[in-house]
């Protein structure tokens, strides 16, 4: 199975996936959001499986940085385009794998999707 992890090397939420994913011994591939960006193909392909507020992390320190401006009443296309800007506004980890894409880290989810 191919699996590729998105996040930043910092985020607390993308160390717990890495983490759970070597406990697991399971082989993946990271991109680098920080350096490797994240392309508008890549975000339409994940948005064919989630929603865009599934994606959009408005928890975030990145969130809390935008002006209230930014912020006010985000719909689709604005939120793909501030996501598309600041990679770190999307929610992490976003995992690419054969079984699927899974937003965010929850250990039980990963294990029922990727553990097989």
């Amino acid at each position: 199975m191919r699996i590729t992890v998105f996040g930043i090397p910092n985020c607390g939420s993308v160390k717990k996936g890495r983490d759970w994913l070597d406990a697991q011994a399971l082989p993946y591939e990271f991109h680098d959001f920080n350096k490797q960006g994240l392309s508008a193909a890549q975000l339409e392909a994940w948005l064919q499986h989630t929603d865009w507020q599934t994606l959009l992390n408005t928890r975030g320190t990145t969130w809390r940085k935008l002006s209230e401006t930014e912020r006010a009443n985000p719909d689709e296309a604005r939120a793909k385009a501030l996501m598309l800007a600041q990679p770190s506004l999307v929610k992490r980890p976003v995992v690419v794998s054969d079984q699927g894409l899974l937003v965010g880290f929850d250990a039980e989810k990963w294990q029922k999707v990727l553990a097989k």
